[in-house]
């Protein structure tokens, strides 16, 4: 039997993880291929990280000392690795100013 422990360790390197490299992603997102490999990471992990922390739920263990919060992080776990695994191509989703063509359409002019 594992202890849940060793449980709620691994669901926090799991989501340590997924957090890293959705941190960096805008470095990956350099090579179309190193994006998606890092998108099928993070999704992956999240959806590791969801299992895990049903896991600790239902073994009995605790998230940072409650026993409630494994099971709503796990669904937040989830709807973070379908949103990873959208690919916006650089699209501008909102509408305002880009701050990487406002010093080009400076220079333009």
């Amino acid at each position: 039997m594992v202890s849940p422990d060793s449980i709620e360790l691994l669901a926090e390197l799991l989501c340590g993880v997924s957090a890293f490299l959705f941190t960096f992603i805008a470095t990956f997102s350099r090579s179309e291929k190193a994006e998606n490999i890092v998108q099928n990471i993070i999704a992956l992990c999240l959806i590791a990280a969801a299992a895990v922390l049903w896991w600790l739920s239902l073994s009995g263990g605790d998230l940072w000392g409650s026993n409630y919060l494994p099971k709503p992080l796990s669904l937040i776990c989830i709807v973070i690795a379908i949103s990873a695994r959208m690919n916006i191509k650089g699209e501008n989703v909102s509408f305002g100013a880009n701050p990487h063509t406002i010093g080009k359409s400076d220079e333009e002019e």
